[in-house]
């Protein structure tokens, strides 16, 4: 049976787990041969054996995104290994995590000016970085797709400032990008995954308690696993109509409703945006009442810009229990 990205070259950077390695997965299966990068080669070559028990094609490479002589290293070893051929490139890495655990509820001012640099140096700096020299292979060609992954928190505010304007600017990023790249025929987008059943959420779920954590286990039942945004990226570079998605922020339940599958397990993709569990959410007591809604009924994305633009007669958003070191 053809795959259908059987010849195509992929990078996906930040793949020694969580989604990126659930995309290289999902490509390689696909019949891609899959470029990963991350920052320590032991994950990394645990996440290519991965790819390689699969069946998949998949050369590692230890890259650090903010580094642009590594970035440089590694396009020119694409372009000299593949014939200069490039399909594919995903920007999904990012090293801000532990810094956003760290620092949860303590206000900008009293944070550390470094988490910016931990939060958006490779997660959106580095993605800048990857996509012009992707776009230097992709161009000539005529063809590729850039897709670099983004969150909700582009939208309205979500764990600390420095997040919040990565993610808008990773949006615009692929946005603007977009513009440039569309006379040459290679897209550009920004993904949004769901709540996504990471190694790392796992362990945090497993091994701490409290409220905050029996919120998360609830989330984690209902979330995605890492392959859905595999799932999406594989739709995408095989649809030759991809070029009407560019531009544009494309959610993955979204995605897989418009392209029919389904997750890895067997199960529907969870709609963050269906109004059923939203409300389900809001107003536990009346969740048996809810159902009576259809799940694809879901806010329409007008409303959601609406909600999130600068203009909005909309009341600021209340940032989560912050509290100050005086106050502690």
């Amino acid at each position: 049976m053809a795959k259908p990205l059987s010849g195509q070259v992929c990078v996906v950077t930040g793949a020694s787990r969580g989604i990126g390695k659930g995309i290289a997965l999902q490509l390689s299966g696909a019949g891609a041969t899959v470029y990963i990068t991350a920052r320590h080669r032991e994950a990394l070559e645990a996440a290519a054996a991965e790819v390689r028990a699969r069946g998949g094609k998949c050369v590692p490479v230890v890259c650090d995104s903010s580094r642009e002589e590594d970035v440089v290293a590694l396009f020119e070893r694409v372009r000299q290994e593949q014939a200069g051929r490039l399909d594919v490139l995903v920007n999904n890495a990012f090293s801000g995590v532990g810094s956003i655990v760290e620092g949860f509820g303590l206000p900008f001012w009293e944070s550390s000016t470094a988490l910016w640099d931990q939060i958006n140096n490779a997660g959106l700096r580095g993605h800048y970085i990857c996509t012009v020299y992707a776009a230097r292979l992709m161009v000539p060609a005529g063809r590729g797709l850039v897709v670099t992954i983004s969150s909700p928190g582009g939208l309205r505010y979500m764990f600390d400032v420095p997040y919040g304007i990565g993610k808008a600017a990773c949006d615009r990023l692929a946005a603007d990008c977009a513009v440039e790249l569309r006379p040459f025929g290679v897209a550009s987008v920004a993904l949004w995954p769901g709540f996504v059943r990471t190694e790392s959420l796992a362990q945090e779920v497993e091994h701490r308690t409290g409220p905050m954590m029996a919120k998360l286990k609830k989330m984690a039942s209902m979330g995605e696993t890492p392959e859905v945004s595999g799932k999406c990226v594989v739709s995408l570079a095989s649809d030759p109509r991809v070029m009407r998605h560019s531009g544009k922020v494309l959610l993955n339940p979204d995605l897989a409703r418009l392209y029919g599958f389904k997750d890895v397990d067997g199960r529907e993709v969870f709609n963050y945006l269906s109004v059923r569990d939203i409300l389900s959410e809001l107003m536990p007591k009346l969740a048996g009442l809810f159902r009576l809604i259809p799940r694809f009924i879901t806010i329409p994305k007008w409303a959601l810009a609406l909600y999130s633009s600068k203009f909005s007669v909309y009341p600021p958003i209340q940032p989560p229990q912050l509290k100050s070191k005086k106050q502690a």
